[in-house]
């Protein structure tokens, strides 16, 4: 029989935070993104909060995610063939996210959310990307991605010195100032133009760091608990603030913006949300023990992830009342409690669909 792996209790606490900051992400994005991904922002009281809950708090979500998949995965088991690790790794996520594709592609023509033509278009759409509606399923994307390169990384990083960790983990921080160069200075560098996306950083980039850094603060970190504490509450509060001041500083009330450039320094991959998921790692690295609650939540936030989009849309719609500017709570009480509310519903839900035979094949 196998025995259980043991649960790291940061690890829990860290599943149910960031899954509930994703719920805040997408609650704030109902109080500035346009359909046709513009921005605009109604008044000041919407620049301050989104600025707050979106970017002070929300932009570390995706970051934490990849870092504690990478965390607990490499490097792989000893004896572990690449087939092996695809196997069960794919089992365990595609099952659940052909699932939601399926469901976000047919299941709004209950409520006349889309049309037969549209549905039948995300239909044939499934085996290339995800519907209009289920525009949080991009995440599925790079982790399968990081999956993939598993294995290729693993025989390296069970070699590499700590300095040779960090010469990679450099180069990876440079390349996180290129959507900054993008925006700012041109958006084709160092080899890019239309009939090449590949720049001379591609191969360093992308969520392929926090793999890394991942790895590098497991094995190689060895600080003690009051400089974790430290060192992460500055890298923390440092790259919070400059992330949430970025889209203040673009996001004048009153004026379209391109949502891209409205965002300029809320791309995941930024040097700003990398020294705050940093930061914040740390802390959460120094928690030793969780609730029992905490575990049991941490083991639903897969299938809250996969379909909270089917309860933020009408509880959105029904706090923010068709007027973003003057909603029915408050806004700096609005964003929360749409997020607590899809929160709680969708874990409610998961919980209540894992008691179904086969439910690991729905909601992971």
């Amino acid at each position: 029989m196998k025995t259980p792996s043991p649960r790291i209790a940061f690890v829990d606490y860290i599943r149910v935070v960031a899954c509930f900051l994703v719920m805040v992400v997408h609650a704030s994005e109902c109080f500035y993104v346009d359909h046709d991904a513009y921005t605009m922002l109604a008044n000041e009281s919407n620049r301050l909060w989104v600025s707050i809950y979106d970017g002070f708090f929300g932009r570390i979500s995706v970051p934490l995610f990849m870092i504690v998949s990478a965390f607990l995965l490499v490097p792989m088991r000893e004896g572990m063939t690449m087939g092996q690790f695809y196997r069960r790794r794919f089992l365990r996520i595609l099952p659940p996210f052909v699932c939601f594709l399926l469901l976000y592609a047919v299941l709004p023509l209950a409520w006349g959310g889309t049309t037969q033509e549209q549905a039948l278009h995300d239909l044939k759409m499934v085996p290339f990307n995800f519907p209009p509606i289920a525009g949080h399923l991009w995440f599925m994307y790079p982790l399968i991605s990081i999956y993939l390169i598993i294995p290729v990384v693993s025989p390296w990083l069970e070699k590499a010195s700590a300095k040779d960790e960090l010469t990679f983990l450099g180069i990876f921080a440079f390349s996180t100032l290129i959507p900054w160069l993008h925006r700012f200075v041109s958006p084709e560098l160092w080899g890019e133009c239309f009939w090449n996306n590949f720049s001379a950083l591609w191969y360093c980039s992308g969520y392929l760091g926090y793999l890394v850094l991942a790895h590098y603060i497991r094995v190689h970190l060895d600080w003690s608990r009051s400089k974790r504490i430290k060192v992460g509450s500055l890298c923390f509060l440092f790259g919070a603030a400059f992330t949430a001041w970025s889209f203040w500083w673009k996001g004048v009330p009153g004026q379209m913006l391109d949502t891209p450039m409205a965002e300029w320094s809320w791309e995941f991959c930024t040097l700003n949300v990398l020294i705050t998921t940093f930061g914040a790692f740390l802390l959460f690295s120094c928690i030793q023990e969780a609730p029992a609650w905490i575990t049991r939540i941490s083991k639903l936030t897969f299938g809250m992830y996969l379909m909270h989009i089917f309860f933020l849309i009408p509880i959105s719609e029904w706090i923010i009342a068709g007027d973003v500017a003057h909603p029915s709570l408050p806004v700096w009480l609005a964003i929360p409690v749409i997020a607590m509310l899809t929160y709680a519903c969708s874990a409610l839900v998961t919980w209540l669909i894992s008691l179904l035979p086969g439910s690991k094949y729905i909601v992971g």
